[in-house]
């Protein structure tokens, strides 16, 4: 079963965005679930800082999966964003990053948040979608790749 389909709308999928920093990324993603899902810009941004504090979240090969916990958030939401330029993201390769999936849980998701960051660390380890999803020519074929993918 494909996880991450039901925590990605069209919407939410943003291509050629334009970030200088980590810090920038994190404001344009703060931003994008207020104006989206109606969450408090500072409650995302902070979440987001707060665990990239403990340790990046990048994967290498120019991936990260960003993610925090939100108290009061019902359910799980996500955003791919493709960055029109890849940005410094502490990777183990070093590689910058220029696909992302920023991943919003409930607190007390534990088991889902575990589940959900599993199948994304999957999805993005199969060069073939990796290199599909950078190429893709709009937010409809990126979400047909990750529906059609599975573990």
């Amino acid at each position: 079963m494909n996880l991450i389909v039901p925590l990605l709308p069209p919407a939410h999928i943003l291509l050629d965005v334009e970030v200088s920093s980590k810090k920038r990324l994190f404001e344009y993603v703060a931003e994008l679930f207020e104006t989206r899902i109606a969450l408090s810009h500072d409650t995302v941004f902070d979440s987001l800082l707060a665990r990239e504090k403990l340790g990046s979240t990048a994967l290498g090969h120019g991936i990260a999966i960003p993610h925090g916990r939100i108290k009061g958030l019902k359910q799980a939401n996500g955003a791919l964003l493709r960055l029109r330029t890849a940005i410094a993201f502490d990777a183990p390769d070093n590689a910058p990053v220029a696909l992302l999936f920023i991943l919003l849980v409930p607190v007390q998701a534990t088991d889902q948040h575990l589940q959900i960051l599993g199948e994304l660390a999957q999805m993005f380890s199969d060069k073939r979608l990796r290199e599909a999803l950078i190429s893709a020519p709009d937010a409809a074929a990126v979400h047909a790749l990750i529906a059609a993918w599975s573990a």
